[in-house]
This record gives structure tokens, sequence and C-alpha cells, in this order.
């Protein structure tokens, strides 16, 4: 029997950029609600932890702090400069899960073994190194840096701190391109995430006067939360795909996945990592 050229639902070749967005697409709607429920989750939980430093910092409707919590202002930020990554890598792991399954179909490999904690572990590292480099400036290189290692973790089988380690590898091949496509997503998604959340407020705003600005916070948290739980699973899919890509355009993994496809074996060997 001839091998499919399209064995699953992603394309088994190296992808345009405007292909991978649509590859994340469709990989998210592979497991659109586990990524629907659990994208709430983590907002939800980003919004509570967040909660506390809005009320510190005295923030209100105009997302301006008091001017007295100009430190508070300041650590507010940058905890959101950690819980972002942090979000969007737990929920990679979801993504990473499903996307052999999307590119492969039938002939994926099964999972031996779970591997959540290590992804825990994976995104906490991630969230705190963006979070430590908030504060000089090069938080975006580190957030396209990291983007492709709990998506290591779960596809290639690697330790979070090798996959960490794999992950800025794989980023910095081809002039950065995984790193500048991360980059340009997430723009993407903030800007529209701004949009949303500045037109949510004002739309409250415009038929509900707060009486405080706790009232103020929660209402901003509610907007943020919905708007989050929309792009968190979008971007956390494109990393999942992203990796892959990558390692099909510096490693041939396109076509150590075909070979493997056309013999009739186990594809597991062929995502293992090259050694």
């Amino acid at each position: 029997m001839r091998t499919p050229i399209q064995p699953g639902l992603l394309p088994l070749r190296p992808l345009t950029t405007g292909e991978l967005l649509d590859a994340a697409i469709a990989l998210l709607r592979t497991r659109v609600w586990r990524l629907a429920l659990l994208g709430v989750v983590v907002a939800l939980a980003e919004q509570a932890a967040l909660f506390p430093l809005r009320r510190a910092a005295d923030l209100d409707m105009s997302y301006l702090p008091a001017d007295d919590r100009i430190g508070a202002f300041w650590l507010l930020v940058l905890v959101g400069f950690a819980t972002e990554p942090l979000c969007i890598a737990l929920l990679g792991g979801v993504a990473a899960a499903a996307a052999p399954g999307a590119l492969l179909g039938p002939a994926a490999p099964r999972p031996t073994r779970s591997r959540a904690l290590a992804v825990v572990v994976t995104a906490v590292f991630v969230g705190a190194l963006c979070g430590l480099a908030g504060p000089v400036l090069c938080w975006p290189f580190v957030y396209g840096l990291l983007g492709l290692a709990v998506p290591a973790v779960v596809i290639d089988g690697v330790g979070p701190l090798r996959g960490l380690v794999r992950s800025v590898r794989l980023a910095a091949r081809t002039g950065m391109r995984a790193t500048w496509i991360r980059l340009l997503a997430y723009g993407a998604w903030w800007m529209i995430r701004i949009a949303l959340g500045l037109g949510g407020v004002a739309l409250v705003n415009l038929v509900y006067t707060s009486p405080s600005t706790t009232v103020d916070n929660l209402i901003m948290g509610a907007v943020w939360l919905v708007v989050n739980a929309l792009a968190y699973p979008v971007l956390a899919c494109l990393d999942a795909c992203l990796h892959l890509e990558t390692r099909m355009r510096t490693e041939g993994l396109d076509i150590a996945l075909r070979r493997a496809l056309h013999r009739g074996v186990t594809t597991e060997m062929a995502l293992a990592v090259p050694r």
C-alpha cells in the first residue's frame, strides 16, 4: 500500500509563516474544548494572582496607578511579564501532546508516560526567566527563544533543563526564524488583546459607574480573563507547530517521518531528538 502524502491534519513539510498560523488554528480545533477550558483556568489563576498587585498599585480603569504607588505598579508589570509566558507554556503541554497525532494521524506514536510534571517544571522556569528579563528590557528575546521548551519536553522527550537549552538552539537557527515568528504572533495577539481589553472596559464604563478602584480591578480582571483565555490556547498551539516545523526545516524531521511511514515502522524513533 502506498504511503499517503498527507497522513495527518498538519502538512508534513516546512511551512511558510502564514501556513504556520493556519496550522496553529487547525491544531487548536483538535483539542478545542480541552484547551478552551484550560485556557479559562490558567487565565483565571493569572488574574487572581494579579488582582492584589492591581490593588496595591491602586489601579483604576485608566490603567494608571496612584502617584505614590509607582513601585507597586512596576511590580505588577514585572509579574505580568512572567505570568503570560507561564500560562502559554502550561497550555503548550496539551498542544504539544496533540501535535504528533495531528501531523501523523494514526501513525503517531502513543505516549508511554505522562510528561505533566516535566511540563509544569519547564513552564515555571520559562515564566521565571521571562520575569527576570523584564527589568533589563530583553524580555522579547527571552520570550521568543524559550517558546519551544515545552514542546521539546513533550515531543522530543527531554527533561526540563535540556528542553530549555534545546529551545534556545532551535529558535536561534536560520537567523532566529522561530523567534521572530513567535514574536510576530505574540505582537499580533497583543494588539488584538489590547483592543478587546480596552474596548471591553470602555463598554462597561458606558453602562456602569464603578464606585471604587476595587470594583475597577474586578472589572479589568474579568475582561482580561476572557481576552487571555482566547489568546493563550492559540499561542500555545503555534509553539507546538513551530517546534515541529523548525525540526523539519533544520533537522530533516519530515524526511525521517516519511521514510518511517513508507517502511511501515513506528515513527517514535524519527521523532526522537537527534543524537
